[in-house]
Parts: C-alpha cells; structure tokens; sequence
C-alpha cells in the first residue's frame, strides 16, 4: 500500500482585525496577542513595531523613515494522510504547521514586495514531540537522555512539505525561520559581519533545538543586527547571506525582532547590549517593557495540551503508516 501526504495552505491577514482561527495552535505567538480585552491595542503596537524596525534597518533611500511598511500573513498547513482505496475519504486533515510570510509595501514606487515565508515556526507534531514524548521518555530516568530517533518523524514530515508542488505554487524561496538564542549557552561574537544581519556570533556547544532543526534539513547562524540587544537565531536551508535580498532578510528581523521583544524582554528589550561574550538570561531585570500583554506562563500550559492532542488525533491513528513512511522516506 501506498502512502503520502496531501498538504493544503491556507492564508490569514495578520493585522489589526485579526482573529484567531479555530485551527490555529492556541500557543502561537501571534495568536496569544490577539486575545483578551487589549487585542486591539497589542495587535496596532506589535505592527507599529515592525514597521518602525523596518525602515530604521532599510535607512537607505528613507530619509524620513516611513518609505516602507510590512504586511503579514499567517500561513497554516494542513496536511491528510492520504492512502489507497476507501481509506482516503476517511483521513481527516490534520493542523501540521503554521508559518508567517512578510510581504513588503514600498510606498515611494507603490510595489509590493515578497518578503521571505517561515519567520515564527509552530508545528503540533514538534509540540509531541517535546511535551509529551519526550517527558514521557525521561519520566523514570535518574538522567535527561533523548530517543535516538527523536525529531526523525518531523524533520522528515517538514523536509517533505517544502519539497512539494504545494510548497513550490505558493513560495518562491525555501523558509527561513528566526527564533531567540537560548539562555543555556554562551554566545562568542566573531569577525565576521553582514550589513543588514549584523554581527554574527557562535554559541559555546550545540543544542537540543539546533539538532531537531538539523533534522528538518535546516543549518543555524546567530547574529546581532545594527541596534539590537542580542543575536537572534537564523535557520535556513542554503546560502542565508546570499540567496536573499536585504530587503528580505529585513523583513524577518524587524518582525521577529519585534516578537521577541514582546516574549523575551528580558533578552530582547534588554537596557545593555550583548558583548562579545554573551549569556542571556530570562532573570535579567534591566529591560524595558513594551506595554503589550502576553502570557507566557500560559503558552507553555498549553503545549502540553497540544501535544496531547496532537498524539490522540495524529500519532495514534496513524502510527503504523507513519512508521512505514518515516521508514522508507527519502529526501
């Protein structure tokens, strides 16, 4: 028997009207932003702040620092196992992955601008994987250990999103996915330097999340763009320096940059300036706060949940196929 995956995209304007849907995952950052009684006003702040980042970083051609602003939509990937026979009218589409994608409006010549797709990553299987696999793999361990095959299901499922027909009718590049640096490593800056990406660092030792991305086929580079406060972590597949604009690359900073202080103010909207050597710290009490409300305590409740339901609906179901895939999968 034959099986494969059918995935189908979805689009969702990211702006001031924005709702979430019933699909998207309830620990999506955009998503937490877009409830309670200061929805509106986090969502208006949130877009001021990417639209000022962007034209402080695109300074060129900008003297008055408004030529460009940035439009976001909320990619969601639902995906059906699909088999031969009757089997495939039964299986249910289930919520796999949900990305952002920038688009750039050039007010001086009226153009709007590709941006890149990928910026925030969600993904339930990813939140299985770590909220309930490997909770459970560690439960009565006297030591943390990892499965051996952890992340191989994913980094398969992902690596064969982006090399399909969906993924090639809809983006013109491949992803690039910007998250914050890890408070469990040490960051060495280095000599090289980009003009939009900044100062590029490396951290003291691998971790857990850089070898589950790894799996996904994606390398990782940290810099430290012109007026940050510390690296952000880019994971590309390819050239990350060359194979994109500066407009681009722009794109992705100003708006996870702009995330990222809302989520890690401590990191990100921090009143120091990483130095050479950099430790973050989720402790530090030296940053400004950006007035826009997020709760981050119950983000991580809910990752659980997700996992859970992720294993219910998803894993289980389908274990016996999955495994067979995984096992004959080949990039």
């Amino acid at each position: 028997m034959s099986n494969d995956f059918i995935f189908t995209i979805k689009s969702l304007d990211f702006n001031e009207d924005y709702r979430p849907s019933d699909n998207t995952r309830a620990t999506t950052n955009f998503a937490n932003l877009a409830r309670g009684e200061s929805r509106e006003q986090n969502l208006r702040n949130t877009l001021n702040m990417i639209n000022k980042r962007f034209n402080a970083l695109a300074h060129w051609d900008n003297p008055k620092g408004d030529r460009y602003s940035v439009e976001l939509e909320i990619i969601s990937v639902d995906m059906q196992v699909a088999t031969q026979g009757s089997q495939a009218e039964k299986a249910a589409s289930f919520p796999a992955i949900e990305v952002l994608k920038t688009n750039i409006v050039d007010h001086a010549t009226n153009k709007r601008i590709e941006g890149l797709v990928g910026n925030n990553f969600s993904s339930y299987v990813r939140d299985y994987d770590f909220s309930v696999l490997l909770l459970d793999h560690n439960k009565d361990q006297p030591q943390f250990s990892v499965p051996d095959d952890f992340g191989d299901l994913h980094g398969k499922l992902f690596k064969y999103f982006v090399n399909s027909k969906t993924y090639q009718q809809n983006f013109s590049k491949p992803p690039v996915i910007c998250l914050s640096v890890s408070d469990n490593k040490t960051y060495h800056q280095i000599e090289n330097q980009h003009p939009v990406l900044g100062i590029e660092y490396q951290p003291n030792e691998t971790s857990l999340t850089e070898a589950y991305f790894k799996k996904m086929g994606l390398d990782v580079r940290y810099f430290m763009p012109p007026n940050s406060t510390a690296p952000l972590a880019f994971y590309f597949f390819g050239d990350l320096l060359n194979d994109y604009t500066n407009l681009e690359l722009v794109s992705t900073i100003s708006t996870m940059e702009s995330f990222q202080k809302i989520y890690r103010p401590e990191i990100y909207n921090a009143n120091a300036t990483a130095g050479k050597i950099y430790q973050p710290s989720l402790k530090n009490l030296d940053f400004s706060s950006t007035h826009i409300v997020y709760d981050r305590e119950e983000r991580s409740q809910l990752a659980i949940q997700q996992g859970k339901f992720t294993q219910e609906h998803f894993i289980k179901p389908y274990q016996n196929l999955l495994e067979q895939w995984s096992a004959s999968y080949a990039a």
